[in-house]
């Protein structure tokens, strides 16, 4: 988040900071007030008894109105690896999403935030999906993600770089947009759209929108197969819309913004790894309207919760070699660097975990049962 003073302020936006500067503007506190509280939790201040600059009695007030906090988000459970934090958080209404922080060695972080508890589009190699969808994150949930105590009180500050890669489809959720208008305020987030990502499977309707409301956000499609059929078994979505047009949107869009997106593809053994998937996976960007600015990004597979259990990782070297393969074909190609294997980092693995806990079945099809 911005740690710079505030000075001028756009609107509030929907969801809790609308509702306090209302409530500031019905007890008659100057607008300097409602600037030093945004000022204070872009600092990192979790609860309104931390809000210094803000007199007793109105923090008071703020508490007797809202609660201790404005974070809509309480920690329930956590893991850690190396270079990776990940953190289970309850919702007040008690939803239970996922978030995981990335740590590099450069010295800055990332922060990858669900915007959804679970997912309703039932992709057969994810964890979220098997567990189906509960709803919608609101704003707040989203950003309360990026900004938590958890990591904004750390030397470094809070995340420098947001993915939309968590638990849920983020393009089916509005909110999202919203979300991203927020981060990227100068008064608000700060943060630069171009470090924001956002993955989708499809959603085509969504994705325009995306394009045209938020043209500099970094957008990633995931692909997994250049066959139809084949995808629309991984992803069901493909049936309603289909890969190619999410692609014509995309070709439209870097003609527009001259921004390089990204097409996921997620390697699984004897299923998406053969010479004939190799060829028109090269050939679909080849024939993309700035070849040059469709970059593949190859993930190997992990096992993942309630996924296939048929599916497979294929060996470390079976992915390098086909990154290698299609950069002998003209294709910019990199395999993804992937952090937490370590601590079972697949989205929706602890919430499905807590689940479990609660007394609820794992998915059907899941091996452990």
């Amino acid at each position: 988040m911005r740690r710079s003073t505030v000075n001028e302020l756009p609107h509030p936006p929907p969801g809790i900071l609308a509702e306090v500067h209302s409530f500031l503007r019905g007890l008659g506190a100057p607008l300097y007030r409602y600037h030093q509280l945004v000022t204070a939790f872009q600092r990192g201040a979790q609860s309104f008894h931390e809000v210094r600059d803000l007199p007793s009695d109105l923090r008071q007030q703020l508490v007797a109105r809202f609660g201790l906090t404005v974070l809509p988000l309480d920690v329930e459970a956590v893991r850690t690896g190396e270079q990776v934090e990940k953190v289970l958080f309850r919702t007040r209404t008690g939803a239970r999403v996922e978030t995981v922080l990335s740590r590099y060695r450069a010295g800055w972080s990332s922060v990858c935030v669900s915007t959804q508890a679970g997912c309703g589009l039932a992709c057969s190699f994810c964890a979220t999906g098997a567990l189906g969808l509960e709803r919608n994150l609101s704003v707040d949930e989203i950003c309360a993600q990026v900004v938590h105590q958890r990591w904004s009180s750390e030397p470094g500050g809070a995340p420098k770089s947001v993915a939309f890669m968590g638990m849920g489809e983020a393009l089916a959720n509005p909110n999202v947009l919203t979300a991203l208008s927020v981060l990227t305020a100068p008064s608000y987030g700060g943060l630069s759209p171009r470090r924001i990502t956002v993955s989708t499977v499809g959603l085509a309707p969504a994705l325009a929108t995306l394009t045209e409301v938020h043209p500099q956000v970094t957008l990633t499609l995931s692909v997994h197969s250049p066959f139809p059929e084949q995808r629309a078994q991984l992803i069901p979505l493909e049936r309603r819309f289909p890969l190619e047009e999410n692609l014509a949107i995309l070709d439209r869009h870097v003609l527009r913004a001259r921004r390089k997106t990204y097409l996921a593809y997620l390697l699984i053994e004897g299923i998406n790894d053969s010479e004939a998937h190799l060829v028109a996976l090269a050939r679909l960007v080849q024939r993309r309207s700035r070849p040059e600015l469709f970059h593949v990004s190859v993930i190997r597979y992990n096992a993942a919760f309630g996924a296939d259990p048929s599916f497979r990782a294929p060996a470390s070297s079976k992915v390098d070699d086909f990154v290698a393969r299609l950069h002998r074909l003209g294709v910019g190609a990199t395999r993804r660097q992937q952090f937490g294997a370590d601590i079972d980092a697949a989205c929706g693995q602890l919430r499905a975990e807590s689940l479990v806990r609660l007394g609820r079945r794992r998915p059907s099809g899941d091996p452990r049962g």
